[in-house]
């Protein structure tokens, strides 16, 4: 009961405090946004805040990790996670399948997370250009903030491989479907041996999530982090945690995904059977994962929120959808589905 309260208390703490800190910051990055000179440019930077300002409100959680400063974490987070996707509206609606394009402008996404390194021209290889140093500042943002964290030397090599890995993915995913399942295959495959567990799907699944690279943010506010802590914290989050992120986004998504031939990670498994099971299998590595780390209650709460906010979603309530979502439900428990019905209600009331 005392660790239900402690993530009751959490859950509040998210929901009343870091919330409002993001809408700050993200209405802050609107208005550049919506003066970058090329009219597409800034169509598809403030249509990215305006439709997925709910990546950084999710993302916030990490603010709350003990011992972080929150206004700072929570600066750093709406950065990253505004150009992750930024790039991704560019790479997915501007009608460009150039895989040089796509590499370049994810060089903005490891240069947010390398102070020590020099800025690049982004946009060399993209059509478009004139974003009036939108990009830039979203970069620089987060290398004034990594730079505050006592430990991000430890993390550092970490976060640059997963950034690393979620560039990769951005750059094949979005590629003409002729050769994108080629190109994904030939990067994949390779980086299986030490995955024999999951699928190559699900390993770019695990791939497409930032959270990995929030929670070792967070965990560098701590001046005594040791680069072998980094690393469990590293392997407990990808590829179980983050495996279970995406793929339960791609799970909501799937029916229009579908619909619109999209590619989509959870198409892979074949059969309403399969997706169930698999995303079970997610859920217990998750949970197992989070109880490895340091504090894990906070980590539990973070595994049972995404389950509950994903769920949660009114995508959900069609079959299969409908089914696999009960199994999940009762599969995590009774605090699991004690957030679900949170969720609902934060979505009745537009709070998420």
């Amino acid at each position: 009961m005392a660790a239900v309260i402690t993530s009751l208390s959490l859950i509040s703490r998210f929901v009343l405090t870091a919330f409002p800190l993001v809408k700050n910051e993200l209405n802050g990055w609107r208005i550049n946004a919506a003066v970058c000179p090329d009219q597409e440019l800034a169509l598809q930077a403030v249509a990215s805040i305006t439709d997925k300002a709910f990546h950084c409100k999710g993302g916030s959680i990490y603010s709350l990790y003990p011992g972080t400063d929150q206004a700072s974490l929570v600066r750093f987070i709406t950065a990253l996670q505004t150009i992750s996707d930024y790039l991704d509206n560019l790479c997915d609606r501007a009608g460009v399948y150039d895989e040089a394009a796509f590499r370049q402008l994810h060089t903005a996404m490891t240069d947010a997370l390398a102070p020590d390194r020099s800025i690049t021209d982004y946009y060399a290889c993209y059509p478009l250009q004139a974003d009036g140093g939108y990009l830039v500042s979203l970069a620089a943002a987060c290398r004034e903030q990594v730079l505050l964290l006592p430990s991000y030397s430890a993390v550092k090599p970490e976060v640059l491989e997963l950034a690393s890995l979620y560039s990769q993915l951005q750059t094949y995913k979005h590629l003409d479907p002729a050769v994108r399942e080629e190109k994904m295959l030939a990067w994949i495959e390779p980086c299986l041996t030490k995955y024999p567990d999951i699928t190559p799907w699900e390993f770019a699944a695990a791939t497409g999530s930032t959270l990995g690279i929030f929670m070792l943010c967070a965990a560098a506010s701590a001046p005594s982090l040791t680069p072998q802590q980094a690393a469990q914290i590293r392997n407990c989050y990808f590829p179980y945690i983050t495996g279970l992120h995406i793929l339960l986004d791609y799970f909501i998504d799937a029916a229009e995904d579908r619909l619109h031939g999209d590619l989509n990670f959870i198409a892979y498994y074949g059969s309403a059977a399969m997706t169930r099971d698999r995303l079970a299998w997610f859920t217990r590595a998750a949970f197992a994962a989070a109880a490895r780390l340091p504090e894990p209650e906070f980590h539990r709460t973070v595994v049972s929120g995404l389950l509950a906010m994903y769920l949660s979603d009114p995508k959900t309530n069609r079959e299969p959808e409908k089914s696999i979502k009960r199994d999940l439900l009762q599969q995590a428990g009774q605090y699991t589905q004690l957030l679900y019905r949170l969720c609902k209600g934060l979505r009745m009331a537009k709070i998420l």
